[in-house]
This record gives C-alpha cells, structure tokens and sequence, in this order.
C-alpha cells in the first residue's frame, strides 16, 4: 500500500508542476481537479485558459516542457491545430487548455462539480468561487 501512496504523490507533483507551468505563462483560473472518486480513466484534470490563441500554444508548450523535466509525455494529444481546447493525456491526469469563451462554454468544473478542488501553492490559483464551484 505504501507504494502505491509514493506513486499517487509522485502523480500529484507532475500535475502540480504542470500547474505552475501554465501560471508561469500567465493562465486563467489554473485549476486541479481530484477525479479519484468520481472518474476510473484519470486521477486529476488540469484546467486552465487563455486568451487567445497564442497565449493557449505557449501555456501547452510550457506544461509539456516541465513535464519533460520528469521524462512526462502526453500519451495523447488533441486540438493541436485550432487552440481552443488542447488536451494532453498523461493517463494519470489530464491537461485541458481552452480558449476562455471555450472554457466558458463547456463549463467542465461544473460537469465534474462533485470532484475536489486541488490545494496548490502558485500565482494563478483558482479558487472555488472564482469558477462557479
């Protein structure tokens, strides 16, 4: 059991990493959802946003440059090409990068409102109230 702590915290640092990656760029209500209890095919979801474009292909750049740190790569990556809602798939957690007015849209704090809300220390923190939780 012990060992299966020590993988389930080094998961939690890797998405907490990815975390302050995407805050160094300067996202949008970065936030960390636990999907351990509400989900079977991933342990968190990353969510943060950008303003545009741009800003959402240096926030995927960054996570997955820190991530590499830690020899972390995306299994799967998805919305490449238009920016509005990049997903990368760690398998163990799950980055999405949206859009804002994508983020807005498809709401998924609200969707997955029954996972808890991540504690992290980091500039650019969402909190509960901030996104509607």
């Amino acid at each position: 059991m012990e060992e299966r702590r020590s993988i389930s915290a080094e998961i939690r640092d890797l998405v907490v990493e990815a975390a302050r990656a995407a805050a160094d760029k300067k996202a949008n209500q970065v936030l960390i959802l636990d999907m351990r209890e509400v989900a079977t095919f991933t342990d968190y979801f990353l969510i943060c946003s950008g303003n545009n474009d741009k800003q959402v292909a240096k926030i995927q750049e960054a996570v997955e440059r820190r991530l590499q740190n830690y020899k972390a790569k995306p299994a799967r990556r998805e919305g490449e090409r238009y920016r509005r809602w990049v997903l990368l798939d760690y398998i163990d957690f799950v980055v999405h990068i949206f859009l804002q007015e994508d983020r807005e849209y498809y709401e998924l704090e609200r969707l997955w409102k029954d996972a808890p809300l991540v504690e992290w220390e980091g500039e650019g923190q969402a909190f509960p109230a901030e996104v509607g939780l």
